[in-house]
């Protein structure tokens, strides 16, 4: 009884160290920007370095567990898109919204999710369910400060790449939770990162490197970042996103998740929302009112609602296998 506890114990700070990482990346992202790097270099600094190192940590422990066939890898390129695309979108919604804010546009993925299930089960939502929608897009009105704060103005741009995040997010969930679940979470987390490493290219190459060196604007002006490639960004910013978006979180979750279940994982997954928070509050120094807290509280119970039962057969039976 005492190892299930401790097990339990452990999946419960794999998954708070895992979700709170994750919540730190929009402000090291903001400080990124504050000395003028681009969402490209951000992101080519991220993702080649969370490729090398997961592909060292994959190296290194090459004999366990089965090997991926040209269709598992296959697969799980393809599901490195949307992964990809969640950093893209999220790291340009905070170039034109705060980090708090941008991280409860994140949040929407959680109401996402149900509409998704719904459709894909061809019913109409429980009660219980739409009724931690209403909680949740309540919340978000609240912590995005739309209700009771004067001379508010949130920049449409980040706001539409906030939700856009967020559906490229539920994607991410969708495509990490079905494909090649038989093979180690490092082996996995590697041949996804190879293929959201090619989505970033593209994205570097369209934003930044053909506008500047070759003079083409293949894409709207608001995303073109027309300057030369600061490489410096491979040995400050860039290396500690990686570290927090694609090193710790995903090798926490995975390790998480399986012990303690969806139910308790999903609830505690969202400490994610007052990290993020704090965090901008502290760094970059973002004013967090009361009412923004109280809409945080609000989400998050909304989170509890959706997964209760989960919870309570989670504890109820120890550790999840």
């Amino acid at each position: 009884m005492e190892n299930r506890k401790d097990s339990l114990l452990m999946g419960i700070v794999f998954i708070v160290l895992g979700s709170s990482s994750y919540g730190m990346l929009s402000t090291f992202v903001k400080l990124a920007y504050k000395h003028n790097y681009t969402t490209a270099e951000v992101t080519a600094a991220q993702f080649a370095w969370g490729a090398l190192i997961v592909s060292i940590m994959a190296l290194l422990q090459k004999n366990k567990g089965q090997k991926a066939n040209k269709a598992d890898i296959k697969s799980l390129m393809i599901a490195g898109i949307p992964m990809s695309l969640t950093s893209i979108l999220y790291y340009l919604a905070v170039r034109y919204i705060d980090a708090s804010v941008g991280v409860v546009l994140l949040m929407q993925s959680v109401w996402m999710g149900v509409v998704v299930e719904a459709i894909q089960k061809k019913q109409i939502p429980s009660l219980e369910k739409i009724f931690a929608v209403i909680m949740i897009l309540f919340g978000t009105l609240l912590a995005t400060k739309m209700i009771g704060a004067q001379n508010v103005v949130l920049d449409i741009r980040g706001v539409i790449l906030g939700l856009l995040t967020a559906m490229s997010f539920s994607w991410t969930l969708f495509s990490t939770s079905s494909v090649a679940n038989h093979l180690n979470p490092i082996q996995r987390s590697k041949f996804m990162l190879y293929g959201g490493c090619i989505v970033v290219a593209i994205f570097a190459l369209l934003t930044q490197i053909a506008p500047y060196y070759l003079g083409l604007q293949l894409v709207g002006s608001d995303f073109i970042f027309n300057q030369s490639f600061d490489t410096n960004i491979f040995f400050n910013y860039g290396l500690i996103v990686a570290i927090f978006g694609t090193v710790i979180p995903p090798i926490m979750l995975n390790k998480g998740f399986p012990v303690v279940g969806m139910g308790l994982g999903s609830i505690l997954s969202s400490i994610e929302l007052p990290v993020a928070m704090t965090i901008a509050f502290l760094f970059l120094g973002e004013v967090v009112n009361m009412l923004q807290w109280v809409g945080v509280l609000t989400i998050i119970s909304a989170i509890v609602l959706l997964n209760y039962r989960l919870f309570s057969v989670n504890l109820s039976s120890g550790p999840a296998h």
